[in-house]
């Protein structure tokens, strides 16, 4: 029994509640679906056979779609996505279903969760994004630093970039799974995943639980910019999933980022070097490669007199690249300028170089801000020390100004 055309535009609907129509679906033709480079991991053939199968429905190959499926459960024996799809076409061979997972009536939270998931997958296998550009941040990493995360809250998405001399090249990207309460986390226990520019450490090597499947990476939340807010809680990692279970839902951990285990052994090399950048935002935006460059050019001018205003021991100057909303370690901007003023008083003659410098902008923040950090070799009559510092500048007025600043 063939899928009429209402069910067809029905199971579409449902599955990824945004508008279809037979021409747009249609326009992805089947012989194309290999194509895309993107589909190399196995986050891309397993959306590249659920689009296929969806594809055949609407051409009403509804065997050769029940074939794509069972294709993609013997690749992905535990998606559970899939057997929801499987268990729908079946159906369909007996009666008119109303609506995608009609086949589970009876487990609605479940079909919801995974109605959503197969949503955000659609969404971004069809999508017209153009993996040409760039997520509109600024995003400069050090020659340390071969890659760097960047995570799309909003549609379930984590993209990995190469750093080839400072200009960053589209590796792949996988679907993730964040917090059952969303993003933008407060407390505790809230269940929310944090937004901002966070560091991978190194795997894990303590046993751990099943639910954290082939590994864990933890991200070191709370950071400075997260305390100067109050936020609590702990235990943000980049982790797998359950041995039993391919995927989980887009929203459905306490926090943590969640990519599947086949994905999260392909970026564990890159992660495993510890300090990779993990940038987290929401609803990100994205612009031309050659369009990037300006707030780093400003920056770049701006700490450059900054070095000079603190080698020169000028210090109302140096100061003034301060915010008045600085602080450090529980100093105020107030402490912060009689410090100076008091240690620089004799006007020492000073040796200051930075290195390794990076650059990432904070997503959603109130104001343009920035994480820099670099490697600071300081030298004076009375002291010698080579250390990794990390600022925080702010932009006042379209002036750049440090907001916070500490080792690394």
């Amino acid at each position: 029994m063939a899928l009429n055309k209402g069910l067809t535009y029905v199971l579409l609907a449902a599955i990824t509640l945004v508008p279809w129509n037979a021409t747009a679906v249609n326009s992805y033709s089947l012989s194309n679906l290999l194509r895309k480079p993107e589909l190399r991991s196995l986050t891309g053939i397993a959306e590249n056979l659920l689009v296929k199968s969806l594809l055949e429905i609407t051409q009403g190959k509804n065997q050769q779609a029940l074939n794509t499926v069972d294709e993609l459960i013997e690749k992905i024996p535990n998606f559970k996505l899939a057997y929801l799809v499987r268990g729908d076409l079946l159906m369909a061979q007996a009666q008119h279903l109303q609506a995608f997972g009609n086949a589970n009536v009876s487990q609605a939270a479940a079909v919801k969760d995974l109605q959503a998931e197969a949503r955000v997958r659609i969404e971004r296998y069809l999508s017209n994004e153009n993996l040409d550009k760039l997520p509109n941040l600024l995003l400069a990493p050090n020659d340390q630093q071969s890659h760097l995360i960047v995570v799309d809250t909003d549609k379930s998405r984590l993209y990995l970039y190469k750093n080839n001399g400072g200009n960053l090249s589209y590796v792949a990207d996988y679907y993730v799974t964040v917090g059952k309460n969303g993003v933008g986390k407060q407390t505790e226990g809230d269940k929310r995943t944090p937004i901002g520019v966070y560091f991978a450490s190194q795997k894990l090597t303590k046993p751990l639980a099943d639910m954290y499947g082939n590994g864990a990476y933890p991200l070191n939340y709370p950071n400075e910019w997260d305390m100067q807010h109050n936020r609590s809680g702990s235990g943000i990692w980049l982790h797998g999933t359950p041995s039993n279970t391919y995927s989980r839902p887009p929203n459905a951990s306490d926090g943590c980022v969640v990519l599947t285990n086949q994905d999260l052994n392909a970026i564990a090399p890159i992660l495993q070097t510890g300090k990779t950048p993990v940038i987290i935002a929401n609803h990100l935006k994205w612009i031309d490669a050659d369009n990037t460059s300006a707030d780093k050019d400003t920056l770049q001018v701006a700490m450059n007199s900054w070095l000079s205003d603190w080698k020169s021991q000028n210090t109302p100057k140096y100061l003034s690249h301060y915010s008045r909303a600085f602080s450090t370690d529980g100093i105020n901007f107030q402490q912060w300028s009689d410090h100076k003023f008091t240690v620089q008083a004799s006007k020492p003659k000073v040796d200051i170089a930075l290195s390794n410098i990076s650059m990432f902008a904070y997503p959603d923040a109130d104001k343009k801000l920035v994480v820099v950090d670099f490697t600071q070799d300081f030298k004076s009559p009375t002291l010698s020390n080579k250390m990794q510092k990390r600022q925080y500048w702010i932009q006042e007025d379209n002036t750049w100004k440090i907001i916070y600043e500490g080792s690394a």
